[in-house]
């Protein structure tokens, strides 16, 4: 285990390496990455990290499409494109937990949580960083009221669909891999289930719990406490929990797309 491990951290050192050089990953955020892709390898097998360095390198890639076209509605997230520390966790924690159970108490329902929160980090990211993009006006998921793009909990039909497509690509990777299929419970609906449900649980904190703010500047709604447009001006507080940040509401997520995968595994 402990070779299996350190192999894990080499491999994931090196992905991590690239995602700074290609400014996805932030020193905080490659040293995370290396704890998470150490420890799935390890716990979770071959195929467990092949699936988390997909989810990386789509999510990746999909945060430089049409960068430039994004970069107004990124003035309103908490953090930039490049992950740091925090949402490295955030992503990866729940997945870490259900493949390391899925080591050392091998069954079904560990597998499927695994695949389960993978299928819904991916499937949020996708829907984030192509949602932005519709030319649709974005809704509130709780009332339909029409919100301005990048509002937390606002969702457009485009982004539901990449969504839908997250989810769709990590079940049909797992099944292609083999992940999981010796206890014989279905991979591709158990990603697409696991992380549809996921995603729309994390637009849903969004729209009900997230911490939101406005800049006393310039009026603009940010998830950020200190609004770097505006010189890092403190923002005041008006919606949600202060605790409940973007990583909290990613972390929730994806706990709730592991527990739905694994419920669905069991029935």
């Amino acid at each position: 285990m402990a070779e299996k491990f350190a192999i894990g951290i080499i491999l994931a050192l090196g992905v991590g390496y690239l995602g700074f050089r290609k400014q996805a990953l932030t020193r905080g955020g490659v040293i995370g990455a290396a704890l998470i892709g150490g420890s799935i390898f390890a716990f979770g097998g071959w195929q467990a990290g092949v699936l988390l360095i997909v989810f990386f390198l789509s999510s990746s890639l999909l945060s430089f499409f049409r960068k430039n076209e994004k970069s107004k509605t990124a003035e309103k997230f908490e953090k930039g494109s490049r992950r740091d520390f925090l949402q490295t966790m955030a992503n990866g924690g729940v997945a870490t937990i259900a493949a390391i159970m899925a080591g050392i108490f091998p069954a079904p329902m560990w597998f499927a949580a695994f695949l389960g929160a993978i299928a819904t980090v991916t499937a949020d990211t996708w829907a984030t960083e192509l949602g932005v993009l519709s030319r649709e006006t974005p809704r509130l998921i709780t009332t339909g009221q029409p919100v301005p793009r990048g509002t937390s909990g606002g969702i457009t039909i485009f982004g539901t669909l990449a969504a839908v497509a997250g989810a769709i690509f990590i079940g049909i990777t797992a099944g292609v891999l083999g992940f999981g299929t010796s206890y014989g419970f279905s991979i591709v609906a158990t990603g697409i289930i696991g992380g549809i449900v996921g995603a729309l649980a994390d637009s849903v904190l969004g729209a009900t719990l997230q911490a939101s703010y406005r800049c006393p500047r310039c009026g603009q709604e940010t998830e950020q406490r200190f609004h770097h447009r505006c010189d890092n001006t403190p923002t005041r507080h008006i919606r949600g929990l202060i605790w409940m940040n973007n990583d909290a509401v990613n972390g929730i997520s994806a706990f709730v797309g592991a527990a739905i995968a694994a419920i669905f595994t069991f029935f």
